[in-house]
């Protein structure tokens, strides 16, 4: 069996019918049939490759068999937006009636769609504390069809316990869900803990360069299937071109994350001894509450972190936070994460108006919380950039 980043760039290679080296693009919403009896095959094929794009594209045929092999699952389906494939995925399991359970802590539009979507279609979920495992049972309904983690969550770093999490799962009959986004295949693979349904925007470290939005649903054939054939109905198709996109930036996905994660420790580690910020959260930190968990589950701990800045009040708080936003030259002011390039964000303000306030399960942020995606900058101009940000 071929080893990770040799799949990497090999996988898939089938559906590249030409004899060309690199995948060429597949621009076309329409393919020819050679007979009746071959365009009654293909329009009944589970996405078949080539016989209109909302079925399926050559370009994401490959994308997908890259990462179903990256998340050692049977299939994979690749869907316009992460949010497309996120829907996408929980739509394809439960129907009016039914119930899951999320964490409190998720990316803000799986929150909405969740809390607001789904509740107008008779669709109940309950939200816990990720941190602790009895919350999850504790849950548990007559009804309960779906188990939705995010581990590490954003923006909080927080970790669910993903191997207890698939044997819970497995005892009651309830099929289980990862956002898999801040981890990344390289450094987490969901699959070894029986986590039945792994999901990703593979907007982030997937395609790695910000050049484009995906999003990817992984499971069984049969689970994929049923994704398939919801998506044919909502819609949410991905370009040739941003497969392509994704294709090429898969290729350079291990040595992406690698560098990431190298770059992520050592600026934690400095930061930490900064007087100036008040608390860094960072899963490679031996400090964080659960190091242990996440070195258990996780073969590397991503490029994604968070600073609190010192003040008095929340006031103090956010003018010191806006300073350094400022101040940085290598650190974007952007929303997004997992590219080459480094970026960060204030929280506080981009989800201003769906967590402002601490109300039922909804977080709140410090407005003095920063979120990080570093990239693959040399470590040396990353820590000087903060330096003079901080001086």
């Amino acid at each position: 069996m071929a080893k990770l980043e040799t799949s990497l760039i090999h996988e898939g290679e089938h559906f590249n019918t030409t004899k060309s080296v690199v995948t060429p693009i597949f621009q076309t919403s329409t393919y020819l049939a050679d007979d009746i009896d071959s365009f009654a095959h293909a329009a009944a094929a589970t996405k078949s490759p080539e016989f209109y794009h909302r079925h399926g594209n050559p370009n994401s045929s490959q994308a997908a068999a890259l990462i179903a092999k990256l998340e050692k699952k049977e299939d994979a389906l690749v869907l316009a937006t992460g949010m497309a494939a996120i829907s996408t995925a929980i739509l394809a399991v439960v129907k009016s009636g039914d119930h899951i359970i999320a964490q409190n802590a998720h990316y803000a539009a799986s929150l909405t769609f969740m809390r607001d979507f789904l509740l107008q279609y008779g669709i109940e979920v309950t939200q816990v504390d990720q941190t602790d495992n009895q919350a999850f049972e504790a849950a548990i309904q007559s009804n309960t069809k779906l188990i939705f983690v995010e581990t590490p969550s954003n923006p909080n770093l927080d970790i669910t316990d993903l191997e207890y999490i698939g044997k819970l799962g497995k005892e009651h009959g309830i099929l289980t869900m990862i956002d898999n986004t801040f981890a990344s295949p390289i450094n987490q693979v969901p699959a070894d803990f029986g986590i039945d349904i792994i999901v990703h925007s593979a907007t982030k470290y997937l395609g790695g360069h910000s050049d484009l939005t995906a999003g990817a649903v992984c499971g069984s054939a049969a689970y994929i299937e049923k994704v398939w054939r919801r998506s044919l109905l909502l819609g949410a198709s991905l370009s040739p071109f941003d497969s392509w996109l994704l294709l090429r930036g898969l290729k350079t996905l291990a040595l992406r994350v690698r560098q990431i994660n190298e770059n992520a420790l050592a600026l934690a580690q400095w930061l930490e001894k900064q007087p100036t910020i008040k608390k860094v959260a960072y899963v490679g930190l031996s400090d964080h509450p659960q190091h242990a968990l996440a070195k258990k589950q996780m073969k590397g701990f991503t490029g994604m972190l968070a600073i609190e800045v010192n003040g008095k009040d929340d006031a103090e708080q956010f003018q010191r936070a806006q300073t350094i936003l400022n101040r940085l030259k290598f650190f974007h002011n952007a929303v997004s994460l997992g590219g080459v390039e480094s970026l960060i964000t204030h929280p506080a303000s981009m989800w201003g108006a769906h967590q402002a306030e601490k109300k039922g399960n909804q977080l709140s942020f410090s407005k003095g919380l920063l979120r990080i995606s570093v990239g693959i900058e040399h470590i040396d101009d990353l820590i000087s950039d903060f330096e003079e940000a901080l001086a």
